[in-house]
């Protein structure tokens, strides 16, 4: 096949970001696609993206870290990289035909050339939409089933406190939470955020963050008995609030913080020595160290939406000048779901 150069839309970070970031803090420029055929002898894949996901741990990688982070810093003037949805259109790999549909890392642009193929994976449920690869059936899936499962290990009956409920994690989390039998309730940003949980999602209440002056009283109101599991999704002051109303030996799963990502200074937590007192169990946690469940999970979850057991919701923005945006809307809470960017529908 003759090698063909097209042009290639993707997103850069312009600078490293101090503070809240904007969209100005990235650009959006043309380039040249990789060659559209893989050089002979090459054991690459060219991809041409569909959807690629927005998800807060991406502002960690946008500023410059003096000692390394969980995950390498990205780097002024080149693409930004995340999970993604794509197909493959050339392939030097004998596990990858073109065609293939396939999910993982990839670049923020149309199309991509991956050295490594070995970090993909087939998409094995195709009659499900496939944007579901960058959500529940993907890594935000994998981390909500388990957070929930391995380190909360939750009993029917118990009570659940969900931060950041109705976002990409936090939806799949609560319906997990009653499949197992918990009575459940989520905390979100806006009412109908609040109604979602509710009415979409089944939880058992919910409630508006925002509009509570007290959020320890607020969560002695919902939780009279107290909690057994919080699946932490904020941190600050939600956190500092829900230490006092833990149950004795509760468990709490630390997923993410992010009313602290864009602080210089992270707010304290003073209630810690409820830890002590209450003899609770918090456990911070990576994706990254359950891959090896994947394939289990893949296929249970695949099966709840296909029995109507799990539902998602997902705000999708099309094309990649309006990523930016997107990802700069998950830190003022504009989503409504998972946030993702359809580069290409097919």
């Amino acid at each position: 096949m003759a090698a063909t150069a097209v042009s290639n839309k993707r997103v850069i970070l312009k600078r490293y970001v101090k503070g809240f970031p904007s969209e100005e803090d990235m650009e959006v420029v043309m380039g040249e696609a990789p060659l559209m055929a893989v050089p002979a002898g090459s054991a690459a894949v060219v991809v041409k993206n569909l959807y690629i996901s927005c998800d807060p741990y991406m502002r960690n990688r946008m500023t410059r870290h003096e000692v390394p982070s969980y995950v390498e810093d990205y780097v002024p003037g080149e693409v930004l990289t995340n999970y993604g949805v794509m197909k493959v259109i050339s392939s030097g790999h004998p596990d990858f035909k073109t065609g293939d549909l396939v999910w993982g890392i990839t670049g923020w642009e149309e199309y991509t050339l991956i050295d490594n193929p070995e970090s993909l994976s087939k998409i094995n449920h195709p009659d499900l939409p496939l944007s579901y690869y960058t959500g529940v059936l993907g890594l935000p899936g994998l981390t909500a089933y388990s957070g929930f499962f391995e380190i909360c290990k939750p009993k029917k009956g118990e009570y659940v406190f969900i931060s950041a409920a109705s976002g990409a994690v936090g939806q799949i989390v609560g319906q997990l939470a009653k499949i197992t039998g918990c009575h459940v309730i989520g905390s979100a940003g806006s009412d109908e955020k609040v109604n979602l949980l509710k009415i979409k999602f089944g939880f058992d209440n919910a409630f508006n963050y925002k509009k509570e002056l007290d959020l320890n009283a607020a969560l002695k109101r919902y939780f009279p008995e107290g909690i057994d599991i919080y699946f932490e999704n904020v941190g600050g002051a939600t956190l500092d609030a829900v230490l006092p109303n833990m149950r004795l030996r509760g468990r709490i799963a630390a997923c993410g913080m992010i009313s602290q990502y864009n602080l210089e200074y992270p707010d304290g937590v003073c209630n810690l020595f409820y830890i002590v007192t209450k003899r609770l169990r918090m456990e911070g946690f990576l994706v990254f160290d359950y891959y090896g469940m994947y394939h289990r999970f893949e296929e249970e979850m695949a099966a709840y939406i296909k029995e109507g057991k799990i539902t998602y919701v997902e705000d999708i923005v099309v094309g990649l000048d309006a990523a930016p945006a997107a990802l700069i809307g998950l830190f003022t809470g504009r989503n409504i779901g998972k946030q993702l960017v359809a580069v290409s529908q097919e």
